[in-house]
């Protein structure tokens, strides 16, 4: 008897667990459906905002280029001209391939990455066409995409035909060379227009979706918050504390992910993310690159030990930060070598930094063990004026600065240009602070 009662007792408490419980579950499920969604949704939406933009300005490269290409002759211009085509027409071969019957996806996945999107885009971008392709917005914006395709063919056969012409030499005959000028400017108009269109068509659908899927949200979470209102104090601390750790877990490694663990500089890949958003800033002024190997960092591994040679790094970093701007970032690159980015940097001034970096090291007095170490460091200096580079071409500059200045016997400061070949001895500017 005192069994049966005991497992009935057990067996209502634990309904009673259920059905206090299956509200919350059934709440928070939803939650987490809805907010899966409405990522993925949103994610998808940014992309296309991502893609028109890309899209458009590929557009008006293409016409800018092919221009240039009419009037100079050019073959890197024409060069440029096509690779600025490409991008639309590969948006354009997406989308016949997802508007076919059956969907080709792997074509349209090829289209779309010929097209600049970003790979981790594509799946999105396609799921959004296929599955939301009937939503008023985004048919308007598919119908502007689509209106540019007989534009994109006639600049792509006025492309060929331009170039034929100029096989034989400059356009001598002023009329001709007017009249295909002047229809080079009417598709950019025209290419300009449906671009707008595009973007106003998404960034008004954009706005409707947060909206609507910021409601649903807010309506779930209001309901789980009625619901929450009857536990405990107790559970309302572990929740706070449970959210308080997740937090503090993210930003530890958020940061571990973007800085060296030993010095606590910036690592190479926030260094290349950064230098490319300088570099896509057309509007910033010139910029100054500075890498720094040092010259003794083996001998100093080698005859004292990994410590000895991590303190010497976590002293090197503590001396390149010292009297930088705000906006200026530090970098650890790997082993020994250390990067600077100088925004808004003029020449003379990025010299002048790097000699004071090279002066500051040399009297560096780092001692071991009782034993005594003199610091140097091989310098490469690149001033950035045209942003129209890639991060490679820039790294590749201040890389080919630092190896001379290894190659001339260390300790000293190199300077690339940016023209061919053209590396040469800095020397110490007469500006002794940034402007």
């Amino acid at each position: 008897m005192f069994r049966r009662t005991a497992t009935s007792a057990e067996g209502h408490s634990f309904l009673h667990v259920i059905k206090l419980v299956s509200p919350f579950v059934m709440v928070v499920v939803l939650q987490a459906a809805i907010a899966g969604f409405s990522l993925e949704v949103m994610s998808s939406v940014r992309a296309y905002v991502a893609g028109e933009a890309l899209w458009s300005r590929s557009q008006k490269n293409a016409v800018y280029f092919l221009n240039l290409y009419l009037h100079s002759g050019e073959a890197s211009q024409f060069t440029q001209y096509q690779a600025s085509l490409a991008v639309p027409i590969g948006d354009e071969f997406a989308r016949w391939a997802l508007q076919r019957d059956p969907v080709d996806v792997e074509a349209a996945r090829v289209g779309l990455l010929q097209g600049g999107n970003h790979p981790d885009d594509v799946p999105g971008l396609i799921w959004l066409f296929r599955y939301f392709g009937h939503v008023s917005f985004l048919q308007g914006a598919i119908r502007e995409w689509a209106a540019t395709d007989p534009m994109l063919l006639e600049l792509s056969i006025f492309g060929e035909v331009i170039r034929s012409e100029l096989e034989n030499g400059p356009i001598q005959d002023d009329g001709r060379l007017q009249f295909l000028s002047s229809r080079l400017s009417e598709l950019n108009a025209q290419f300009t227009v449906h671009a707008n269109r595009f973007s106003t068509v998404l960034g008004e659908g954009s706005r409707a979706i947060k909206v609507t899927l910021t409601c649903i949200n807010i309506v779930t979470a209001t309901t789980l918050i009625l619901l929450l209102i009857w536990h405990t104090r107790r559970l309302v601390l572990q929740r706070q504390a449970f959210e308080n750790a997740l937090r503090a877990e993210k930003e530890r490694l958020a940061w571990q992910a973007s800085h060296d663990p030993l010095t606590g500089l910036s690592n190479r890949r926030a260094f290349e993310a950064r230098l490319q958003s300088e570099l896509d800033n057309a509007a910033a002024g010139t910029l100054g690159l500075i890498l720094l190997d040092l010259d003794q960092f083996k001998s100093v591994n080698d005859s004292c030990g990994h410590l000895a040679g991590d303190r010497l790094l976590r002293e090197v970093s503590r001396l390149l930060q010292q009297d930088r701007h705000a906006h200026d970032l530090v970098a650890r690159l790997g082993g020994d070598e250390f990067g600077l980015i100088l925004p808004q940097c003029s020449p003379f001034n990025a010299v002048d930094i790097a000699e004071r970096l090279r002066r500051s090291l040399e009297l560096l007095s780092f001692a071991w063990d009782d034993r005594c170490f003199v610091v140097t460091a091989s310098i490469g200096v690149t001033c950035i004026v045209d942003r129209n580079i890639t991060l490679e071409d820039a790294m590749r500059r201040a890389d080919a600065a630092c190896y001379r200045a290894k190659e001339k016997g260390r300790n000293r400061v190199q300077v690339e240009s940016g023209s061919p070949g053209a590396v040469a001895v800095a020397t110490r500017p007469r500006e002794a602070a940034r402007a």
